[in-house]
């Protein structure tokens, strides 16, 4: 049975192309998590006045991709430490979150952000919390990158490429 989560990683085109590329990622939709108002438009969130941020439904096979592995290849793409910004982007529509629909992925996201927090010896900006709602945004932004190849987006190929292969059975980097 699929999994899901929901991710927020800076600018969800990067993020989406980035985390649909995992192996055992099922699906995934760009959206609005965890704001103020109901049934919000990208216009709305862009003014960061309604407490959206940017983020990716990420739907994945748990007989693949374990929770815990696909948070470590989640944080690769991310500067943990950077409060409203990543890459060019800034503003609260892109901080970093993992919100979650089921309490019982809490320990699992915990042990990972805790090990993050370890290694980079900073307080991490990156939201952990439940899941208070998610909308789909437009259909222009679903897989946005596909679209339009020379689109921008805040994560260097280098790491697009790594997704690729992160979560192959013989790769066991992080």
């Amino acid at each position: 049975m699929n999994k899901d989560i929901y991710l927020a990683g800076g600018c969800f085109w990067g993020a989406e192309h980035y985390l649909k590329r995992i192996r055992g990622v099922v699906s995934t939709e760009t959206g609005y998590a965890n704001g103020n108002i109901a049934y919000p438009t990208y216009r709305e969130v862009y003014t960061d006045t309604t407490g959206y941020a940017e983020a990716v439904h990420v739907v994945y096979d748990p007989d693949v991709l374990g929770l815990e592995r696909l948070i470590q290849i989640y944080f690769k793409a991310i500067d943990p430490t950077s409060v409203n910004k990543q890459g060019e982007d800034e503003g609260t529509r892109y901080r970093t979150g993992i919100y979650y629909s089921d309490p019982e992925d809490l320990p699992a996201i915990r042990k990972i952000y805790d090990r993050v927090a370890g290694e980079v010896k900073a307080p991490l900006a990156v939201e952990v919390k439940p899941l208070k709602n998610f909308y789909r945004a437009e259909d222009y932004h679903q897989d946005y990158l596909d679209k339009n190849p020379q689109g921008y987006c805040h994560i260097p190929l280098a790491l697009m490429e790594f997704a690729r292969t992160a979560n192959d059975p013989d790769n066991d980097t992080d």
